[in-house]
């Protein structure tokens, strides 16, 4: 969990306990942003992410000596492949990826067009500058460690552009002769509208040349910054495997430091992603797979950027026999649930709707299986995502309206309770236990739950959770605009540039529906509050939500906003359909002693055994 999100939740935490205060008888520094402008444009000639990740962190293992096998002199060449979702551009040097464009997305600095006649404003996953990405890796039974990226391959087509249509589908066959009989193929098919790439693996006549009976599959420099935010699109990166039936996510999160995990035996699958999208490597046989290696990076950019590296690579047997294969399936795509869903292998365990503070299990299925749905749902029947948050703001609160019913009617009670336990404190200030046991008789004489106003704000607070994950990473709202002003729900809506940023908070940028969030949470504090010795609360909680939201996407801050106005109404409405609350013994109220009464017994109880004692 980044920074913001925990100083959020530390914030909520706070409002619920100075709830449960108000209520009861008695009355990691902001990360900073940064425009890549110059580093995310393919145009730009030199990077200033390249300048600054000088070291290859590939294992040992795998670094290449490759000049004794290369001894064709092929010149490079590049193939161009065109589907419907994207564009692959193929060097022969390495059989490899040289880019990838992902045609339905823009990347930032085009955010907003309609149409595009260059691909560079398209998202491009491969950081081809820094070489490799998806080789083959082994040492050779000299000792020498071979990596396939430097070797040309031959290309069983002619260089050029191939389109692929919707329901076709293109093989490539990329060839190394090492000498006669002994042949290094790798082969890619691709589908015109799929973001999958079938990939094989072909070893003809290698036996005796791999050493360790085992060979590597390496995808090298991760995926690409592509964000204008690269310090929120860190915050997302990672890469991880599916292995013993879970999904392990290695993150690198500090600074300077590498951050490594090997894994011995089967692997399901092997991905490494940025904030919203992700290579993903499938094993055909998984059994196949003898362990994984993956090693990260976390590393700054200039003053204020970052930028995550991640290396992995999949170790596969080589049996020694004359002709050896491996397939796989390649996902070079959006980090999208509905996209995952279909391949099955639990790939939607990529996406991320958050922990909290180890509560996945919570978090997760209601983000799963209810709240995305339900989203998704209100989509499919209105494009513009900013009415679907708004519509989706509106049924969460009809659904949570029992439980926020209970509380300010808990509440009420509480506050008409008051002057019996102030008069009860005031008789028995010179004996607390006594004190304490009559108040508790109070309690339960009218019915009330002292913790009843806090209690079913706990309880929404999983729902409140997920939201907050789902609105932060999802792919749905990436450069979607609402109206006027807000033009990316995936981004804070700057309202105002200050020019410098203000001390302490970092904060550099205004956000309007920051600002609206604030106003409607002072409104909705000055309802709530009454006591005068909680005044300060009605702006001190307001201020800090503010700032603090400043920075976060303007989908999750339209949310809370709209949340907000519709918790206003709601609760003016419960203040005045009941009136006054009277207060009215309960029937039996000793009959069935509640968890406070309990514990109250048992400290007397505990209490008179230790004046037993002492006598």
């Amino acid at each position: 969990m980044d920074k913001q999100t925990t100083i959020a939740f530390i914030l909520i935490g706070a409002i619920l306990v100075l709830w449960l205060y108000i209520s009861a008888p008695d009355p990691k520094q902001q990360p900073k942003q940064v425009d890549q402008t110059s580093q995310n444009k393919d145009t730009v000639t030199t990077s200033s992410i390249d300048s600054v990740v000088k070291k290859e962190i590939i294992p040992e293992e795998v670094k290449t000596e490759t000049a004794t096998l290369n001894k064709s002199n092929i010149p490079e060449e590049t193939l161009v492949i065109e589907t419907q979702l994207a564009r692959f551009e193929l060097s022969n040097k390495g059989a490899n990826f040289r880019k990838i464009f992902l045609s339905k997305f823009n990347n930032w600095y085009s955010a907003g067009k309609k149409t595009n006649t260059n691909y560079n404003d398209y998202v491009q996953l491969i950081d081809y500058k820094k070489g490799g990405s998806y080789d083959i890796s082994f040492v050779s039974t000299d000792g020498k460690g071979i990596n396939t990226k430097d070797i040309t391959f031959n290309l069983d087509k002619q260089a050029g552009t191939y389109k692929v249509n919707k329901d076709d589908s293109l093989t490539i066959n990329y060839s190394f002769e090492l000498e006669p009989g002994k042949t290094l193929t790798k082969t890619f098919t691709f589908y015109g509208s799929m973001y999958e790439v079938k990939s094989k693996i072909a070893f003809a006549g290698f036996n005796n040349i791999i050493n360790n009976n085992s060979y590597d599959l390496v995808w090298s420099n991760g995926i690409r910054s592509v964000e204008k935010n690269s310090v929120d699109e860190a915050n997302y990166s990672n890469a991880s495997v599916y292995y013993g039936d879970e999904q392990v996510i290695v993150n690198a999160g500090s600074v300077g430091e590498k951050e490594v995990k090997e894994f011995r035996g089967r692997v399901d699958w092997l991905t490494v992603r940025n904030k919203y999208f992700a290579a993903i490597i499938i094993p055909d046989d998984p059994k196949k797979v003898e362990g994984a290696y993956i090693e990260g990076l976390h590393e700054k950019v200039g003053t204020d950027g970052i930028h995550e590296t991640y290396n992995a690579r999949l170790t596969l047997p080589f049996q020694n026999q004359s002709l050896e294969t491996q397939t796989f399936t390649l996902f070079l795509g959006p980090v999208d649930y509905k996209e995952l869903e279909a391949y099955g292998r639990n790939l939607v365990k990529i996406v991320d709707f958050g922990s909290f503070f180890g509560l996945k299990f919570i978090i997760r299925p209601i983000a799963e299986y209810v709240l995305l749905p339900l989203f998704q749902f209100i989509n499919s029947f209105i494009p513009n995502y900013g009415v679907v948050l708004i519509i989706f703001s509106i049924i969460i609160k009809i659904v949570v309206y029992p439980l926020t019913k209970s509380s300010y009617q808990s509440m009420k009670k509480m506050q008409a309770l008051q002057p019996k336990i102030t008069e009860l404190k005031e008789k028995l200030k010179d004996d607390p236990q006594k004190m304490n046991k009559e108040t508790m008789k109070l309690y339960s004489t009218y019915g009330i739950n002292p913790a009843g106003g806090c209690l079913p704000m706990l309880l929404q607070m999983p729902i409140f959770v997920a939201l907050w994950g789902m609105f932060q990473s999802s792919i749905e709202l990436r450069q979607q605009p609402f109206v006027g002003w807000i033009t990316d729900l995936s981004q804070p809506d700057v309202i105002f540039h200050l020019g410098t940023k203000l001390p302490l908070v970092g904060i550099q940028e205004i956000s309007g529906l920051a600002l609206l969030m604030g106003i409607t949470t002072f409104v909705q504090q000055k309802m709530t509050i009454k006591d005068p010795k909680q005044q300060a609360l009605i702006y001190m909680m307001p201020i800090m939500l503010t700032l603090l939201f400043m920075s976060f996407p303007s989908g999750l801050n339209l949310y809370y906003f709209m949340f907000n106005v519709l918790s206003i109404a709601q609760q003016y409405y419960i203040n005045h359909q009941g009136g006054t609350v009277e207060l009215v013994p309960v029937a039996n109220p000793n009959k069935k002693k509640g968890f406070m009464s309990k514990l109250m017994d048992a400290a007397e109880e505990q209490t008179k055994n230790q004046q037993k004692k002492k006598k």
